[in-house]
């Protein structure tokens, strides 16, 4: 029991360097393929497709012009 215990535990962190190792550099909120790398001010696409985690709701238009004015601090014009 020990042994397959032991075993286990080392197929586990096996697969989980291997894990860590071809994960990449993703940053959290950007869609799959939408950014990556050393750039440290990255600015995701707008709009809910470019989002790691689609949202619970439909999108209104309010919703794409606050995202399609970020990260400025101007309103969007078309309120």
């Amino acid at each position: 029991m020990l042994l397959k215990t032991a075993l286990l535990g080392v197929l586990g962190f096996a697969g989980y360097k291997y894990y860590e190792k071809h994960k990449g550099r993703q940053n959290e909120a950007f869609a799959e393929g939408q950014a990556g790398g050393a750039n440290f001010a990255q600015i995701r696409d707008a709009g809910p497709e470019a989002m790691a985690d689609k949202p619970k709701r439909e999108w209104t238009k309010v919703d794409e012009a606050a995202d399609e004015s970020f990260p400025a601090s101007d309103p969007p014009a078309n309120y």
